[in-house]
């Protein structure tokens, strides 16, 4: 995401979200529990757009994304969403699901990690939300579910049958994706959709000191290692090796590899500029 803007000012305020940040950490929450923080288009709308302008501005250095109360999120909202789309043309219901989408590229696209916090249930577009982060940090009593064939719909929404194959494989994908049955977190953690597994209501407390272990540390290695995993997923080894071959003598002119060098020499800790 290039850091350069227009005439566009930051938003002052996140109606849908609430967005806190605090010494390169940005905790974004999804904060409808009375929903189990079911979707709406105004909230998809805000992450699309949040990310965007963390991502310009360039200060955060780690994301943490929950949700508040009873579960991380249940996904699009019946009411609001699904039945507000059966009204809907073709040409709208394509903007609503190219929406969608922006959201899972902006996650995987934003130059820092995101780490989700999840407890009780991660379904639908919440599992994918989930699933687009960066790091899963789940409670023992988490659940996810990919449920869109449950309600008539592709398994394959927001990017799922991309994401979910390269993270647990195409057979567990297939599984998840058609059937839409809930997994648990330990089989979750068995077959690597979860990436740490917390004790139960300690997702929050251990998404954190994730994110702050992360924030850190040296920010622009970790920003071009996550540019390179995602796009070598479709590469031959050839180009990789050579994307790779690139990105490590552009960071060995940089401010951060001298620091580890001089730090190494003098027996300290690197202080890290991400630069």
């Amino acid at each position: 995401m290039s850091p350069f803007t227009g005439s566009a000012t930051p938003t002052p305020d996140w109606h849908h979200l609430r967005v806190e940040t605090a010494d390169g950490v940005a905790t974004v929450t999804l904060a409808r529990p009375d929903r189990l923080n079911a979707l709406t288009f105004g909230a998809y709308a805000d992450l699309r757009d949040l990310l965007a302008e963390l991502s310009r501005e360039r200060s955060v250095r780690a994301l943490v994304l929950a949700g508040e109360g009873r579960g991380f999120c249940s996904g699009g909202d019946v009411e609001e969403i699904i039945g507000a789309t059966l009204a809907m043309n073709t040409a709208q219901l394509l903007d609503f699901n190219r929406m969608t989408g922006q959201v899972v590229r902006a996650l995987r696209e934003c130059p820092f990690p995101v780490i989700a916090s999840v407890h009780g249930v991660a379904a639908g577009a919440g599992a994918v939300l989930a699933l687009a982060a960066d790091f899963r940090v789940a409670e023992p009593g988490a659940r996810f579910a990919f449920l869109f064939t449950r309600v008539g719909l592709s398994g394959g929404d927001m990017g799922a049958a991309y994401l979910l194959p390269r993270v647990v494989g195409l057979g567990h994908a297939t599984r998840l994706l058609m059937l839409g049955e809930p997994v648990g977190a330990a089989e979750a953690e068995r077959i690597g959709l979860v990436s740490e597994l917390a004790a139960q209501g300690g997702a929050d407390q251990s998404a954190r000191a994730l994110a702050r272990r992360l924030a850190d540390g040296p920010a622009l290695a970790q920003a071009q290692t996550k540019a390179l995993l995602t796009a070598e997923l479709d590469m031959p080894l050839g180009a990789a090796v050579e994307l790779d071959a690139a990105t490590q003598a552009l960071l060995m002119n940089g401010a951060d590899y001298a620091e580890f060098h001089a730090a190494h020499t003098g027996k300290r800790r690197p202080k890290w500029r991400g630069r």
